[in-house]
């Protein structure tokens, strides 16, 4: 089985996953906003949360919280391509400024952190 097959058999559940990490970037502090939308919108094949919406449907799981699950794979995943780039002091990933070369390691406040 290809891509292209496993994109088409979950893109119900993907669409519900997007939703589900756009969801969570909605926050009064327009800093995390902006932070969170230059970081999603900067690509990626979303292995990692279609793997786990794969599992799901594997062991014939019908509830929801499989995408819940998924978004939540992927900001974890997230996290640590962040944390790598501000370890490695990178400039670019995925031809794209890294979130650190844009918006520095300093750039939200104490209270956020």
């Amino acid at each position: 089985m290809n891509l292209e097959k496993i994109n088409e058999l979950t893109a119900q559940d993907m669409a519900g996953v997007n939703a589900a990490i756009l969801e969570q970037l909605n926050s009064d502090v327009q800093l995390i906003n902006q932070l969170g939308y230059y970081i999603v919108s900067g690509g990626g094949k979303r292995i990692r949360p279609m793997i786990a919406v794969l599992a799901a449907r594997a062991v014939g799981y019908e509830g929801n919280a499989h995408v819940t699950i998924a978004a939540l794979i992927e900001f974890i995943h997230t996290a640590t391509l962040l944390h790598d780039d501000v370890v490695d002091e990178s400039d670019m990933r995925r031809g794209k400024a890294t979130a650190n070369a844009a918006f520095g390691v300093m750039s939200m406040p104490p209270a956020c952190w």
